[in-house]
């Protein structure tokens, strides 16, 4: 689940901070930037760990879409390599 990231300039966030992080607590994140370049995030605890998280797991179940056992059984496997 990923949200949309709104973008601040500094100066609006510097004077909206308390807005801004009411904001983050309900889920929101912010892209700050400086002359329209983007110079920092800011988003809530655990939303960078639940980021990369999800981001594992796409990368994960890419993975198993492309490579496969080729019908072989994996309980098998496991088995022939304990003898």
């Amino acid at each position: 689940m990923e949200s949309a990231t709104s973008v601040v300039g500094a100066f609006e966030a510097k004077t909206k901070l308390a807005e801004l992080l009411e904001r983050v607590r309900r889920g929101e994140t912010f892209t700050i930037t400086k002359h329209e370049q983007p110079v920092a995030r800011l988003v809530g605890c655990g939303q960078e760990i639940r980021d990369r998280r999800d981001a594992a797991t796409k990368a994960l179940k890419s993975l198993r879409e492309r490579y496969s056992l080729g019908g072989l059984d994996v309980r098998q496997l496991k088995e022939d390599g304990r003898r």
